[in-house]
């Protein structure tokens, strides 16, 4: 037996082990999508399929609670791919390869998947389950959830039947969801000039590496670094005191979460290296002493690559920059409304060079419309004061608290009944796919629940063992105490 077939609920960690061994990334999620449905058929279930691969799968209640309000549980199917640089795994291809790590379950060298595939398992696990009492009961499996928000977007009136709605994709057990922020992507280009590399000068790349990463929305108050933040910061310095000239600058991986690695490759007189390396070994350090606490693993790695023939001119290299330099990135303002909880907030989350043009992704969030406006406009003069052309799109609306919600109280006293203290309801600042589901549905009751997951977003990942069992308790023991009609 495998180590997670152990644990207990027995049926949605084995459920999940599976989930893991079929690779379901953002945008290729074909594969999962295939095993769900034929394990629904499997199970004498109906199962369909919408135009853009949400799936609904729909299970009678069981006998004697017929009655009872329709619960829809919603889960998203795909994952975010994270990995370092180092890591050789490909999310199209090669299982996650999840196991215990004490009190948790992590991954080998990537993420795990925890987000959304333990909430996705425990809906599985209650529809094969014949001990769980339910009423009509639906689940609504969406795609694309991590990179776009396609699935819920494309969501239609008239496929489900239900009232309540259950989302399984929140983080912190113990804490009840009943809002959520809403988001925008931004993406800025540049169109760089290039010039040949001056004779006597030499070609170097500059990396930093061993950050930690994370989401964008639950992790942006922590005050981890951004790595292509802190490398536009040594860049630019390095441009000004030694006239470095820049070939390629890279960083990030997605837009929703916080870089880990960065990378530029650059050329400088030959004469100015040694000055140029002992600048850098001065600024590791102070920015090591700054956050060695929040970054213990900080590094930075200079070596020599190939010999380059081109390199950006002066101008398109400090347009560049001096706007990413300037773009605002973190916490923007915090909740007047809730105290702890960030109201609006950016990540500055990929930098690519391809041929003559740069590119930068930006994504902004916010419980108001009105922050995420007023971070778009601030980000946008940024990138258009330096000659960039910048485009907004695939803007959600947040979830707006409902504080007379019947499903937040059901769940709220469940938990204090089975637990016997109150849980947290919050506010998440992150993407829930709830604020969508209010335009195909604008009368679902709708709560988020889930276990403890840590570092989503990044290869540390990991879910707490014991938190699955509390969650699976309560969700359980709500959908037992569903009202009536």
């Amino acid at each position: 037996m495998s180590q997670l077939s152990q644990l207990q609920p027995n049926k949605l960690w084995q459920i999940f082990e599976h989930i893991c061994s079929i690779p379901h990334p953002s945008k290729h999620e074909q594969k999962i999508s295939a095993w769900i449905q034929s394990w629904a058929k499997e199970q004498g279930l109906s199962v369909k399929e919408d135009a853009v691969g949400n799936l609904f799968i729909k299970k009678a209640a069981t006998p004697g609670m017929e009655d009872r309000r329709g619960v829809i549980l919603q889960a998203h199917m795909d994952m975010v791919p994270q990995k370092n640089a180092t890591t050789e795994h490909d999310f199209l291809t090669d299982p996650i390869q999840p196991y215990i790590d004490g009190d948790w379950v992590t991954a080998k060298d990537t993420t795990l998947g925890a987000d959304n595939g333990i909430g996705l398992a425990s809906a599985m696990a209650v529809l094969a389950s014949n001990d769980v009492p339910h009423g009509p009961l639906e689940v609504l499996v969406t795609i694309d959830e991590e990179a776009g928000m396609s699935g819920a977007f494309g969501l239609e009136a008239g496929w489900l039947d239900g009232d309540i709605l259950i989302n399984t994709d929140s983080e912190q057990e113990g804490e009840v969801y009943m809002g959520c922020a809403g988001g925008i992507d931004g993406s800025a280009t540049f169109t760089l000039e290039t010039m040949a590399v001056p004779e006597g000068y030499e070609s170097f790349n500059l990396s930093i590496s061993g950050l930690k990463g994370g989401h964008s929305g639950v992790d942006i108050h922590t005050g981890r670094a951004n790595a292509n933040k802190l490398l536009v910061r040594f860049l630019l310095e390095a441009a000004r005191q030694f006239n470095i000239q820049l070939t390629e600058l890279n960083g990030g991986s997605l837009r929703n979460a916080i870089p880990r690695e960065a990378n530029a490759s650059f050329v400088i007189e030959a004469s100015k290296v040694d000055a140029l390396k002992g600048f850098l070994v001065s600024q590791l350090e102070t920015v090591k002493a700054s956050l060695k606490v929040v970054e213990p693993d900080l590094a930075l790695s200079l070596i020599a690559p190939e010999t380059f023939d081109t390199c950006w001119t002066q101008d398109s290299q400090l347009s560049v920059l001096r706007a990413l330099n300037a773009c605002t990135n973190g916490v923007i303002r915090m909740s007047d409304d809730i105290e702890g909880i960030v109201e609006t907030s950016s990540n500055l989350g990929v930098l690519r060079t391809k041929g003559n043009k740069f590119n930068a992704l930006v994504l902004i969030r916010s419980l108001h419309d009105d922050g995420r406006d007023d971070a778009q406009s601030m980000i946008q003069s940024t990138f258009e004061l330096a000659g960039a052309e910048i485009e907004f799109s695939g803007a959600y609306p947040g979830w707006k608290p409902d504080t007379s919600s019947a499903i937040m109280q059901v769940v709220r006293d469940t938990y204090q009944s089975i637990f016997d203290k109150t849980p947290e309801i919050m506010v998440i600042h992150a993407g829930l796919e709830c604020g969508l589901f209010k335009t195909a549905y604008p009368n679902w009751d709708m709560v988020s629940i889930g276990p403890t997951i840590k570092f989503p977003h990044s290869p540390d990942e990991k879910v707490e063992i014991a938190t699955v069992g509390q969650y699976w308790q309560l969700l359980t023991a709500v959908l037992n105490n569903i009202p009536k009609k």
